[in-house]
Order: C-alpha cells, then structure tokens, then sequence
C-alpha cells in the first residue's frame, strides 16, 4: 500500500519532534499500539471516517481510547483529527515506525505463502535468499494469500521474488502459447 503525503509529512514532523525530546523510542512503541489499536478494530476506523461524527466527539473519544499514551502522541492524534485527517491516523503512525527503523537499519520483510509457515520454515525461506542481509535486523510480515496456490512471494524493500504456484503456472501457459 502506498503512503500519502500527508502521513509522511506528520510522520517526519512526529519525528523531528521525538528526536529533539529524546522520546523516538517510547513514541514508537505507542505507535505500533496505535497502529495496532486502529486495524484491529473495524468500528474505530469507521468511526474516524464518518464525516457525521462531530471532531470533539472524535477528540474526546480517541483521548479516552489512547489516554495512556505520552502527551506528545496524544497530542499528536489531537492535531490530526483536529485537522481532518482522522482516517490516515494509522498511515501516519505506520510511515512513523517505518521511519525509526530506517533509522536503526531494519529491514522489512514480506513474505506472502497459501497457508501458514512454522518459524522453522520461514527461517529457511530467508536463508535461501540473498536479498536478506542476514547481519542486520529485520522485520518479517507474514500475509496469507490462498490465491497464489502455494509456494511463496518474498518482498524486500523493493525487490521481489515470485516463487508461486500461480506465477510458476502463468510462465507455463505463456510458454505453450509461444509454441
């Protein structure tokens, strides 16, 4: 998914801000539970984008739902439902900790597979790859796609493989259509 503008820009300001306080770590691990909090909850997020919804209810609920989080991430959901821009909350949140491990050199990794995988099993998956620094950090976001059949596609930042059933089945066809 692509981030907007507007979730990078209060992400960076979120964190110019933390850097210069000395708070990136605790904001960070508030906004992994903000995060968290908002995509688990259907009724949340349609409750931060109902343009019905009045902003100082929107306000008075998010700082009861959030209240023990730092002033400074309050703060900041504050501004942005003050702004209207309530439904990209967990895009600002989400650039903002995609941001902090940039900066402490985590890779993010996505590994699509038919079914669920043991720790064992993606192990062995990344070992198989160079695209893994294997000396570096990193962060491993399993998505189950039963529509790929089976096999796996392994994303890392920006490259890909494709080790899929269904790519492996489109190569196929495309070659007995060439012949």
């Amino acid at each position: 998914m692509r981030t907007s503008k507007v979730a990078k820009r209060y992400a960076q300001g979120l964190l110019n801000f933390t850097q210069e306080a000395g708070s990136t770590a605790s904001v960070f691990s508030e906004m992994k539970d903000l995060v968290g909090t908002i995509e688990k909850s259907k009724d949340l997020q349609s409750f931060f984008n109902s343009p019905i919804i009045e902003v100082r209810k929107k306000v008075s609920v998010s700082a009861e739902i959030f209240k023990s989080f730092s002033p400074v991430t309050r703060n900041l959901i504050q501004l942005v439902i003050k702004h209207g821009r309530e439904g990209q909350l967990s895009s600002i949140g989400q650039e903002f900790i995609n941001k902090v491990e940039d900066m402490n050199g985590v890779q993010r990794i996505t590994l699509t597979t038919a079914t669920a995988l043991s720790a064992e099993n993606i192990q062995t998956i990344l070992k198989s790859t160079t695209l893994v620094n294997h000396n570096s950090q990193f962060d491993v976001k399993s998505i189950i796609n039963p529509d790929i059949l089976g096999g796996y596609i392994l994303r890392v930042g920006d490259q890909q493989i494709d080790e899929s059933v269904k790519a492996k089945l489109g190569r196929l066809n495309k070659e007995f259509q060439l012949n």
